[in-house]
């Protein structure tokens, strides 16, 4: 199941996308349809952290939905202005540096390889929508990156997860572009300013719910640039996989539903090549991630 966010008539809304239709089907209005009744808050958000299995409770309205309910709630992909998935996450996005071995050495050389989890943050306002563009800050950096990421979005509120335990606390998964000014993060040290310009994370088109991806550890990934491939992976070579990482940020820090994380890239970034393949005005990426979909945004 997709679910999106997305614009229509100036009202930020929901829905999940039925991709062979080319049509959202708005959740509350699915809701009222077949139960007779709204109870869905207004953001994909709220409703992720509303306390109700979303995903169990949608597949039951879309089995008792009826042509008429399903007409009611349908809207043209087209039509609409497509957010990101969570377009202004709660906290900064979490994510985890050098969790691919290949990426480590690319930026580093072997002994660059972390023994322990490595974790930084973008800030909210960095998020964006897939094919919205990304801000080019010509004048304020000259080494302007890509790195595309397997999104995981947290679905119930933890803390001292367990490893065993972490997959369970997993709403779904989306694909997100850490655009990163490179000189900037050098620079100041800290990450913060070179990994959280407005515009610097592209995140989407959609969250695919867990049920649908039985090992996200498993997961082709590939990101092009202009129509060439840059990255080429697959989760399976994670560094340290999910259920480490998610028990380890919960060890002394509540997860919440619709915190977002993004679980680290592979080699092939602009600053890993010989020259650098840097970012510019015009420029294209695009991320697919098997089951996932794709994530296209241009530099502008």
């Amino acid at each position: 199941m997709k679910f999106v966010s997305y614009r229509v008539d100036q009202r930020e809304t929901y829905g999940v996308y039925v991709e062979e239709e080319q049509t959202i089907w708005n959740l509350q209005v699915l809701e009222e349809s077949v139960t007779g009744a709204r109870t869905l808050p207004d953001t994909l958000l709220e409703a992720i952290g509303s306390g109700i299995e979303l995903t169990e409770r949608v597949k039951q309205w879309i089995e008792a939905a009826g042509d008429k309910d399903k007409q009611s709630a349908a809207v043209s992909a087209a039509e609409v202005e497509w957010l990101a998935p969570i377009p202004r996450p709660a906290k900064n996005v979490m994510c985890i540096g050098k969790n691919y071995r290949d990426h480590a050495i690319e930026m580093g050389g072997e002994e660059s390889i972390p023994k322990d989890l490595m974790v930084f943050t973008k800030a909210p306002t960095a998020v964006i929508a897939a094919n919205e563009p990304i801000p080019a800050y010509e004048g304020l950096t000259d080494a302007l990156d890509y790195e595309g990421e397997l999104g995981v979005i947290i679905g119930k509120k933890g803390k001292g997860i367990s490893r065993e335990e972490a997959l369970d606390y997993i709403f779904g998964y989306t694909i997100i572009n850490d655009v990163t000014a490179r000189d900037l993060q050098k620079r100041h040290k800290q990450f913060f300013i070179g990994k959280s310009l407005d515009g610097t994370c592209p995140m989407g088109p959609w969250i695919v719910s867990k049920d649908e991806i039985a090992d996200p550890h498993c997961l082709d990934i590939e990101t092009k640039v202009n129509g060439e491939v840059r990255q080429q992976s697959n989760t399976k070579h994670f560094i340290f996989p999910i259920d480490e990482i998610i028990s380890t940020l919960s060890k002394g820090m509540t997860l919440e539903p619709g915190d977002v994380i993004a679980t680290g890239t592979p080699a092939g970034v602009g600053q890993g090549m010989n020259p650098p393949g840097l970012l510019k005005s015009g420029d294209t990426i695009d991320i697919n991630i098997e089951q996932i979909g794709t994530l296209s945004n241009k530099v502008q």
